[in-house]
């Protein structure tokens, strides 16, 4: 399994969100880019020294999101994340890029030497704060393909954050999670519905038992209730590891090394 040969383990892999400053274009991007990039390696180092088992990049902080990024944005996350490659050459890297850019994570992924995505938008549409989003599985796996970047996992969210599912309240997020699997996403990533918020470890428990690939859990998971969710594949922490457990704080070193001690723990 491809999961397994990257992360090194198939069940609570701990992955570090480093969530970027406002990038230039967008209504807070103030830095020069040279201080975003060492900004962004100064925290993997953070969770590179706290044992972290991977590290997603993201541009978080490009609110309001828009559907159509500009190029100026993915040149910078390529140039970011290449950054943060060399600064951790060995962990397991990956990329988000805000709203749904996930072509244009692919083809940072593939520049900068990542080893996965997450992909919003994989399959069934929804409607999102930033608009109406549409499945992409079909266009993105042709474009993976077309590009060579086949060897880059795709981690597709199910019943996504910050989005209604009206237009699918007749399938279940296992259905939702079995068509993802159908349509040959790597994993898929189950969350709360707003950022920080918990996902229901019973729809965990769920999914698991539906599909056969890597289930994350992408929001919500603390030092004090990890236990509901460390038989998941891998759980990605972004909020927990800020300042006061706040995303747009900065990453605290004793919040991370804390956490991976209780899931060391806890994997034993």
């Amino acid at each position: 399994m491809v999961f397994l040969h990257v992360f090194g383990r198939l069940r609570s892999v701990v992955i570090g969100m480093v969530h970027l400053r406002a990038l230039p274009g967008t209504p807070g991007g103030r830095l020069p880019v040279g201080q975003i990039i060492e900004e962004a390696c100064q925290e993997a180092e953070v969770y590179k020294n706290a044992g972290i088992d991977g590290i997603m990049v993201e541009n978080m902080h490009d609110i309001p999101y828009t559907l159509c990024v500009g190029p100026e944005i993915t040149a910078v996350m390529a140039s970011v994340c290449s950054a943060v490659r060399q600064t951790c050459p060995r962990l397991p890297l990956g990329v988000q890029i805000l709203s749904c850019a996930n072509k244009q994570a692919l083809a940072v992924a593939l520049a900068a030497g990542l080893d996965f995505i997450r992909a919003e938008g994989f399959v069934f549409s929804h409607v999102a704060d930033e608009g109406i989003v549409n499945a992409c599985a079909g266009d993105l796996l042709r474009y993976r393909r077309l590009i060579g970047a086949e060897h880059v996992q795709i981690f597709a969210d199910i019943k996504k954050k910050h989005s209604s599912h009206s237009l699918t309240a007749d399938v279940s997020v296992s259905e939702t999670a079995k068509a993802a699997e159908f349509f040959l996403a790597d994993g898929v990533i189950l969350t709360g519905v707003a950022t920080g918020e918990e996902a229901d470890p019973k729809d965990l428990r769920e999914v698991q038992r539906s599909v056969k690939v890597p289930v994350l859990v992408g929001s919500g998971v603390t030092v004090d209730n990890v236990e509901k969710y460390i038989e998941a594949n891998a759980l990605i922490i972004g909020s927990h590891f800020k300042k006061d457990g706040y995303w747009k704080n900065g990453v605290v070193p004793d919040r991370v090394m804390s956490f991976m001690d209780k899931v060391c723990n806890l994997r034993m």
